[in-house]
């Protein structure tokens, strides 16, 4: 219901911005349109480009009403096509026989891809050098290092969780329903059905802002 209520907000900002054409009517409707708009996964934040500004094109389009711009491509030159096509040769995932050889040459080929289309001769024999020494050779730790491991990992989690506690219990629902310890239950519905009103109230008021009966 918090979700809807946003994107009703942001629904209705951009109904009136698009009624006045007001600058500061649609600035506010794009600020609350970028609020709804998802955080990016790690694998965008790594593989995406940025703008100067630190935006993704896609936000800069939606907040500029520009067309999405491709990024430059780059012609790599001679010694890095060669150096790529040996290595794609050599390590390409398909030629491994077990699954967790095909899921490390599928992460050196990644890396491998992405040096080529930045036409990075220097990163793609550093590659190279990495494929022709091996794998790293992996050394099983010690029954104590395992249990340290673990150790620190539970302080860690049970920090965590303290901290989490805490903001559950100081954040508004957390207050709310500590006043009501006999019945949690009943309180959390009441709290949903003034939300299900204030989601009918915005919508009938994005009704009247789209001139709809």
């Amino acid at each position: 219901m918090y979700a809807r209520l946003e994107e009703l907000e942001a629904q209705i900002l951009e109904a009136r911005a698009a009624g006045t054409g007001d600058a500061e009517d649609r600035r506010r409707a794009d600020e609350a349109r970028a609020r709804l708009m998802p955080i990016p996964g790690v694998e965008e934040l790594l593989n995406g480009w940025m703008d100067g500004d630190g935006l993704f094109p896609e936000a800069t389009a939606m907040l500029t009403d520009q067309a999405v711009r491709p990024p430059q491509r780059v012609r790599p030159g001679e010694e890095a096509r060669k150096l790529y096509r040996e290595l794609v040769r050599k390590a390409h995932p398909d030629l491994a026989q077990e699954d967790e050889e095909r899921a490390r040459r599928e992460e050196f080929i990644t890396r491998v891809n992405a040096a080529y289309a930045r036409g990075d001769a220097a990163q793609l024999r550093e590659l190279a050098e990495e494929w022709a020494a091996g794998p790293a050779p992996e050394r099983r730790p010690s029954r104590g290092e395992e249990l340290y491991v673990r150790l620190e990992w539970l302080d860690r989690r049970k920090e965590m969780l303290t901290l989490l506690a805490k903001e559950l219990e100081e954040s508004a629902i957390g207050a709310m329903l500590r006043l009501a310890p006999d019945d949690p239950d009943r309180l959390l519905e009441e709290i949903a059905e003034q939300l299900a009103t204030q989601v009918r109230e915005r919508e009938a008021e994005l009704a009247a802002v789209l001139g709809k009966d």
